[in-house]
């Protein structure tokens, strides 16, 4: 049996399609990059980013109800930037950044993330609404 070598991962290799929807996805969302730093190191409930605490943490730049960031991380999750947590109960309402999360971020490297554009905005909402692959 041969053992894995975990000593030099192998980085997952992503289609461009798949790289760009995430960063508009990533770009349009309501957080702020402080909440995706934070999640390369380590989990972030619901509750730290919803309502005021989300202001003071600095993850977000208005109040959000917990409903409202729940449906922003869940479409994070289908587009494959965030993951949620699990422990020994189960899946929890706390948030990591996947393998994509992380590329991402490493290839931003920005004090702030992007300001999307008009055509961003859009295409992203569209493709929230039918919720299609692309």
């Amino acid at each position: 049996m041969t053992s894995a070598n975990y000593t030099h991962p192998k980085p997952f290799v992503y289609t461009q399609a798949t790289v760009e929807r995430a960063k508009r996805s990533l770009i349009c969302s309501p957080f702020k990059l402080a909440l995706f730093l934070t999640m390369q190191t380590k989990s972030v409930p619901v509750s730290a980013i919803a309502m005021e605490n989300g202001i003071k943490q600095g993850y977000t730049q208005r109040p959000l109800s917990e409903l409202v960031c729940d449906n922003n991380l869940n479409w994070l999750i289908q587009v494959g930037v965030l993951r949620r947590e699990v422990d020994g109960q189960g899946i929890t309402d706390s948030f990591r950044l996947t393998p994509l999360g992380n590329q991402l971020l490493e290839k931003l490297q920005q004090p702030e993330l992007p300001i999307p554009t008009l055509g961003d905005r859009l295409y992203d909402t569209f493709i929230r609404w039918v919720r299609l692959p692309f």
